[in-house]
């Protein structure tokens, strides 16, 4: 995801980075040249008049904008529960940490308990994006369970049980009151849930088939644009049907993204900059200097 500052309205139109642009290019570069054709053969077909108007397109359009809207709105609010289940483990790795730090008799070494904390969001990120399971861990957790993360296919409810028998060992040995591990118990559940929340998002996609119908209607829809305006508006004819088209491919290019938010497009979620916050977080717990927090794009200007 880019992390950058609002810029001005002005900056907006010529942002390229993160505005699909560069997706679609292809596609509306086939669009201009299609119109530019129509244009030059006015509106023929192989010595065919195509006689179309610009009333049926008025419906189509209508049809085709709420597909799209329906399409933007099933993957935006994917985007979003996948944002609000990493704000549910930032807010549970907290409570973990200071738990762990409070709560058990003085002497407890709760730091690699608090570590693995940490290391659990590192985990969970490297799982939603097919990375190595290790990676970014090396300081976090202990070599054993580092050995055991790499080559699992579940890494993250690894991490939830190596921190549940922390929990069971400091209870048998006194350190822990039975009562007050319960409610440590139940924020590892809630760990649980988000990591079982983001593992349906990320291996349920919307349905194949309305992704095709939507594809299908969207191109036919910009193909078939330039010959019912060629008539009434002549060589503006290219100018507007790439920006129609440009709206409705990139609306349908932004739903594609964000359907899995996990991903590394600019528009996707930055787990990144979310694992390094939890850490961050938690190492301030212990006493630590965290490492500097991400900053916005410097050159959004130019991308």
């Amino acid at each position: 995801m880019i992390v950058r500052p609002r810029p001005h309205w002005i900056h907006l139109l010529f942002v390229r980075r993160g505005s699909i642009v560069r997706e679609i290019f292809t596609q509306q570069l086939f669009i201009f040249l299609l119109c530019c054709a129509v244009v030059l053969l006015h509106g023929q077909l192989f010595h065919w008049k195509v006689t179309l108007n610009s009333s049926p397109f008025s419906l189509m359009g209508v049809a085709l904008a709420i597909f799209l809207g329906f399409r933007i709105n099933v993957s935006y609010e994917r985007y979003w529960e996948a944002r609000k289940l990493w704000g549910t483990l930032l807010i549970e790795a907290r409570n973990l940490a200071r738990q762990a730090l409070t709560l058990p008799v003085a002497g407890t070494e709760a730091r690699p308990f608090v570590l693995g904390t940490a290391a659990f969001a590192h985990v969970l990120r490297n799982q939603l994006r097919g990375e190595p399971r290790d990676k970014s861990t090396a300081e976090l957790l202990p070599e054993e369970l580092q050995a055991r993360v790499a080559t699992a296919r579940f890494a993250p409810a690894l991490v939830l049980l190596w921190l549940g028998e922390r929990l069971g060992e400091w209870r048998r040995r006194g350190q822990l009151d039975p009562f007050l591990s319960q409610s440590m118990e139940q924020a590892l559940s809630r760990l649980s849930s988000a990591l079982g929340g983001c593992e349906r998002i990320a291996s349920t996609p919307l349905p194949f088939t309305y992704t095709v119908i939507l594809h299908r209607s969207a191109y036919l829809y910009c193909m078939l644009l330039p010959f019912g305006l060629v008539d009434s508006i002549g060589l503006m004819t290219p100018l507007v049907v790439t920006f129609v088209s440009y709206t409705f491919f990139a609306l349908e290019a932004l739903s594609d993204q964000l359907e899995d938010p996990f991903g590394r497009q600019p528009n996707d979620l930055p787990l990144d900059a979310l694992a390094a916050g939890v850490e961050a977080s938690l190492r301030e717990m212990l006493g630590e200097t965290p490492a500097p927090a991400p900053q916005p794009d410097a050159d959004f200007v130019l991308s």
